[in-house]
């Protein structure tokens, strides 16, 4: 019979230290990193909630790409303690994006939509090929499966950021950059919990 397509992957015992996912590894976490210095310096100058959360997503998942590469080749158990740690590091930054853009529906704020838009075609730019790099360890164990969702949850981030520059532009109001702010808290939310649950499922068979 067919596995449930909501059914845990079984894990990849084979590639989680094989030179091409340590590869892939050490150029998402250049490239995170990068983007991230990017987009705090934009976010900040323009003004923009979804750009700065965006960065502070950059910055914890350059984070989550070392502690990858530190647990690489370990027993399953280090792998999965590492995947808690990632997935309380996502729910984290959801916390404190959705305190961020509340604080910005109340203090107001006044971003700037055409370095919204450049700013954020980079980042999209950068985490599709991050994405399309790591598609192929999707379906690892927890650790690898927190890295593959951080990437996804990002692309989709990006697409969001993109969105909201474009609402800025069109209604002259702030209100677009801060509901996008707020989705990728949510986001966030739903990553932890799938990665959370996954590595709990495998402390419990060691």
């Amino acid at each position: 019979m067919a596995k449930s397509c909501c059914q845990t992957p079984e894990p990849d015992t084979a590639a989680h230290n094989e030179p091409r996912w340590r590869r892939a590894l050490w150029i998402a976490l250049i490239a995170n990193a990068a983007m991230f210095i990017v987009e705090m310096v934009t976010g900040i100058a323009a003004d923009s909630r979804s750009l700065q959360a965006d960065a502070l997503d950059f910055f914890g998942d350059a984070a989550n790409y070392a502690i990858s590469l530190g647990v690489a080749g370990m027993a399953l158990a280090w792998r999965a303690k590492a995947a808690l740690i990632k997935a309380a590091t996502m729910l984290a930054f959801g916390i404190w994006v959705i305190g961020y853009a509340i604080y910005g529906f109340i203090a107001g704020a006044d971003p700037e939509p055409s370095t919204m838009g450049i700013v954020g075609t980079l980042a999209l730019a950068t985490n599709v090929i991050v994405a399309l790099m790591l598609f192929r360890f999707r379906e690892g164990d927890a650790n690898m499966r927190s890295v593959w969702i951080c990437s996804r949850n990002d692309a989709i981030g990006n697409i969001a950021v993109l969105g909201a520059a474009l609402g800025v532009f069109g209604t002259g109001q702030a209100w677009p950059d801060l509901l996008v702010a707020s989705i990728m808290a949510g986001l966030a939310f739903w990553g932890s919990i799938e990665v959370f649950g996954q590595a709990r499922r495998e402390l419990a068979h060691e």
